[in-house]
């Protein structure tokens, strides 16, 4: 992300409020934030993906120069959305060309560099086979690394705020898999058959999470 002058674009800022409105998660006030924002002025925002494994036991990062491990993002350019700049850097950062989950995973604000403004970050979110090659940008390596272990990376707190967007992951599966199961049952009775039963998934859907939580 350069910091370089930059008049945010209209789309992308009506497009941000909506990511804010909609996000899983909000930390650092961001909808404030941006409501209080100069436009004028407004530097680049931020944007990048939280990508899982198929298993929500690993988590995909890129080795950046300075920050070290951190999920695959970069600068929303002029005129871009959130979501656009989010696929774009996955797929700069990483080969990887991935459908992001519907609802944004999470909303901040952060400054990205030592002596740099903060900015708005979205945070998206994506479920990937971990079998999927990878072909990162040259000296920025991307890994799969397991979110039961620690990393190092210029955001701390962004592992257990990834450990708990998983495990949200696998609630909303679980809870969709239950409700499959149930209209099984109900189709079963009403055609007086027996249902079959129930089956557990071994890996989450491709469904957002839903409802908002604050930090």
């Amino acid at each position: 992300m350069t910091r370089s002058h930059h008049i945010t674009a209209r789309r992308t800022l009506e497009a941000a409020a909506s990511d804010v409105r909609r996000a899983v998660t909000e930390y650092d006030n961001a909808g404030e934030w941006l409501r209080r924002a100069d436009v004028t002025t407004l530097g680049p925002l931020a944007a990048e993906v939280w990508v899982f494994d198929t298993e929500l036991t690993h988590v995909l990062l890129v080795s950046h120069r300075w920050r070290g491990w951190v999920s695959p993002g970069g600068k929303v350019d002029r005129g871009e959305t959130p979501r656009e700049a989010a696929s774009r850097e996955l797929l700069e950062e990483t080969g990887i060309e991935a459908e992001l989950l519907a609802q944004p995973a999470a909303v901040t604000v952060r400054s990205y560099r030592a002596g740099w403004s903060a900015t708005l970050g979205v945070t998206f979110a994506a479920v990937v086979d971990r079998r999927t090659p990878l072909a990162p940008e040259v000296g920025q390596p991307a890994a799969w690394l397991p979110l039961a272990e620690p990393w190092h990376g210029y955001f701390p707190a962004d592992r257990s705020r990834l450990t708990q967007y998983a495990a949200l992951l696998a609630e909303r599966d679980r809870d969709a898999s239950r409700e499959v199961c149930r209209g099984v049952r109900r189709d079963a009775e009403v055609a007086g058959g027996s249902p079959s039963p129930a089956v557990e998934p071994s890996s989450p859907s491709q469904d957002s999470p839903g409802g908002k939580g604050s930090r």
